[in-house]
């Protein structure tokens, strides 16, 4: 099994039984350092053995900032190992055979040698990411000159000659690859943020089935090559959660409802997804999923969620939470889901587009999408509400800056707020691939202009025939968030404060800006369930009060 560890830069922590020691010998609580993660390292670990006997199987310290990640092809002969430069859809591939290894890896317990790994792409040009293997013949999913993705192939021992196995798509996204059935592919496309299924032959790439599937996600497929049965997991935003079984022992795979995930009490024939396609300030079409209610009037009176995220090459499909179907059901809210630029919804030049010198085309592409609501009779400002995390925090923190006048509410999640300053903590240096660098003129020029931090205004400041205020705002963050170090959505919050209420005798600003800081917990990932209720209930109430949403039984 492997796995990965991080060393703090600047200053080597010391760890010790309950707890850890900072630069001036304060106790710290672990998990809220900010240092610089660098120096990742790679281990092998055998399971029942203790972790002093893991195997260091890489390193590389003349470049402490690269990241790395390993996984083991399906024959067990090779050690595949992917290396990061930053965050941007790239990576180097070295292998390492380990039946060359003339004791194994158990030769290697107690030595400090690393695993013999041989280059095979040795460039951050493009990425690659293993899909099947006859002995040294590699099928690799990559970007490579496509950016919708392709499969290529590639004899080890000749890493210079690639064929194209499958071309890319003139319009969808090849986002997986799996072998099944000795010479079969189960492949899933993203075709207008909706998952499409088919099989291809290995060998040649060609068609063989569509499998039939609704309008969603494709949230995971198992197989074993050598088997032929697949197992696919299906979610959408009216569906829970499906696992599907396919056979394709017969001519015509046969796919069937292997489990399915029932909630007591939601029928989801009470609701519809429809799907608009946006203009945003440039004429780009921005896809967009609306879920409502059945016969909704459309007269503006609807209170309305709008989530977004926009980056980092990572795409938005439909997907089901509880919570947001409970605001449908009991408290009549309309939720949308924005893909905007900078996502991965339809490739690499999707998300260039809304990074580095563009990234002002994620904002206009959510207040595009936050107009066209409103136009379109579903809601009104003081009814519709924005929600976004991490990456989608600082959505939210622009675009309340940029439009406060268009919405009656925000709830932006450990949020990148601090434009200029976010690569000095942890991981932050990563992100400088989607956001680029303030230590860099031309970027710092860039990066100022949406910072939500050094662009809090007040909004009746400016000529208007109304008094513009910002919305209720809930900035939410936690104190071990080791991602997005709690110090962004902190200093946001003094900021508004002084800027807008105590700087002033008597502040026009009436709606409630307050901060929500979960103890014990990080980013989001792996918070326990009554965590997730806590924080769900508190901001979706503070939601329902300042949109004036009223609960229906």
């Amino acid at each position: 099994m492997f796995y990965l560890h991080f060393f703090a830069s600047s200053l080597p922590v010391i760890l010790i039984f309950d707890g850890l020691f900072g630069r001036d010998g304060e106790k710290l609580d672990a998990g809220t350092e900010t240092d610089a993660n660098l120096n990742h390292e790679l281990y092998y670990h055998f399971l029942g053995t203790d972790q002093s006997e893991d195997i260091l199987g890489w390193r590389d310290p003349e470049y402490p900032k690269h990241t790395h990640s390993a996984s083991v092809t399906e024959d067990g002969k090779y050690v595949l190992l992917y290396i990061n430069e930053n965050c941007d859809p790239v990576n180097k591939v070295y292998y390492c055979d380990l039946s060359l290894l003339p004791k194994g890896l158990e030769g290697y317990k107690g030595t400090n040698e690393l695993l013999p790994f041989v280059k095979l792409v040795d460039k951050f040009d493009a990425s690659y990411h293993y899909v099947a293997n006859d002995e040294a013949i590699f099928t690799f999913l990559t970007n490579q000159d496509a950016p919708r993705n392709k499969l290529v192939r590639v004899d080890i021992n000749e890493p210079t000659s690639w064929a194209v196995v499958l071309q890319e798509d003139n319009k969808d996204v090849l986002e997986s690859a799996s072998a099944v059935n000795v010479n079969h592919l189960v492949v899933s496309y993203l075709s207008d943020v909706k998952n499409v299924l088919q099989i291809r032959d290995l060998r040649t790439g060609d068609l063989l089935h569509h499998l039939p599937l609704d309008i969603g996600t494709v949230s995971e497929i198992s197989s074993r090559r050598k088997d032929r049965m697949i197992f696919v997991g299906f979610t959408s935003f009216l569906v829970p959660g499906i696992i599907y079984m396919c056979n394709l022992e017969g001519e015509i795979p046969d796919m069937r409802i292997f489990r399915e995930i029932v909630v007591p009490g939601f029928d989801r024939t009470e609701f519809e997804v429809s799907q608009a396609f946006v203009p945003s300030k440039d004429s780009t079409k921005i896809p967009m999923f609306i879920v409502a209610r059945k016969g909704l009037h459309l007269d503006g009176s609807h209170p309305c969620l709008l989530y977004g995220y926009g980056g980092f090459n990572i795409s938005i499909p439909p997907y089901f939470t509880a919570s947001r179907i409970l605001l449908a059901k009991h408290l009549d809210v309309v939720f949308c889901v924005a893909n905007i630029r900078g996502g991965g919804e339809y490739g690499t030049e999707w998300h260039k587009a809304g990074g580095l010198a563009r990234k002002q085309n994620c904002f206009d592409d959510f207040i595009s999408a936050a107009e066209y609501l409103i136009s379109a009779g579903y809601t009104q400002p003081s009814k519709l509400c924005i929600e976004g995390g991490s990456n989608g925090g600082l959505l939210v923190g622009a675009c309340i800056n940029q439009r406060p006048d268009l919405f009656g509410c925000a709830l932006a999640h450990v949020g990148v707020m601090d434009m200029l300053r976010f690569h000095k903590f942890t991981i932050g240096h990563a992100w400088t691939s989607d956001y680029g660098c303030s230590d860099k003129e031309e970027e710092f020029k860039w990066l100022i202009k949406y910072s939500p931090l050094h662009n809090v205004r007040r909004p009746w400041d400016k000529p208007s025939d109304k008094v513009i205020q910002y919305p209720s705002t809930m900035l939410l963050t936690a104190d071990h968030d080791d991602r997005v170090v709690p110090l962004h959505s902190l200093k946001l919050l003094a900021t508004m404060q002084h800027t807008l209420c105590t700087s002033l005798k008597r502040s026009p600003q009436s709606n409630l800006i307050i901060g929500r800081i979960e103890q014990k917990a990080g980013h989001g990932a792996g918070m326990p369930t009554q965590k997730i209720i806590d924080e769900a209930a508190d901001r979706y109430a503070f939601m329902a009060k300042m949109v004036g949403a009223s609960w229906i039984d």
